[in-house]
């Protein structure tokens, strides 16, 4: 699902007394009707310890991808008006042997389907050229963006996208695959609703 992160610095530390810092944020579904999820992202001590700073340039990236990873779980909900949702920035997404950020190894296949769907909603939404040599992205499937460009140039080779460096262009016959791009948000957000409903069904039986 095309995603878009409005993420409030500065962290703060928590007013209720625990010890962890708060930073809040907005994921927005884009080409949706004002579909949104404010989140409160709740920063543990553990991981406040191997993180260099909590400015922007040190914490931005593993915090858009512990909110990316939560939606690709279906566990954020997106609504017209929603009340503020907390999400745990633990440790659970943190290698301590290796010291690195770990969001899940993706395929190569994995990452041509992410190319193909960034190129497509990007261009869709805002135009191009569209770039894609963003580590934050790379970080997320465990790669670098150098590995992201050269998976690009399949693509490329298809005449589907036009690549210059880290910057891409959509072509013709990557836009004409409009209505697998959709029908793949549809799917994702089908599933996501569906999901929620049922546990909010199961909670009011339980009550």
């Amino acid at each position: 699902m095309p995603l878009s992160f409005d993420l409030r610095w500065p962290f703060h530390k928590s007013t209720s007394g625990a010890d962890f810092w708060v930073l809040h944020a907005d994921i927005r579904l884009e080409n949706s009707v004002g579909l949104h999820a404010p989140v409160a992202v709740n920063l543990s001590a553990t991981v406040r310890e191997v993180m260099p700073s909590l400015e922007a340039c040190d914490a931005e990236a593993p915090v858009i991808n512990t909110l990316r990873k939560e939606v690709d779980r279906r566990q954020v909900e997106f609504l017209k008006s929603g009340k503020l949702v907390p999400v745990n920035f633990s440790s659970r997404h943190y290698d301590f042997k290796r010291n690195k950020w770990v969001f899940g190894k993706a395929s190569d296949e994995e990452i041509i389907l992410m190319i193909e769907r960034k190129v497509y909603w990007q261009t869709r939404l805002y135009g191009g050229p569209v770039w894609i040599g963003d580590p934050t992205e790379a970080l997320y499937v465990e790669t670098s963006p150098v590995h992201v460009v050269e998976l690009a140039r399949k693509l490329a080779d298809q005449e589907l996208i036009t690549l210059e460096g880290e910057w891409v262009s959509a072509n013709a016959a990557l836009m004409a695959q409009a209505e697998r791009f959709e029908a793949d948000m549809r799917a994702a957000l089908a599933e996501l609703e569906s999901k929620h409903a049922f546990e909010r069904k199961t909670s009011t039986v339980d009550l």
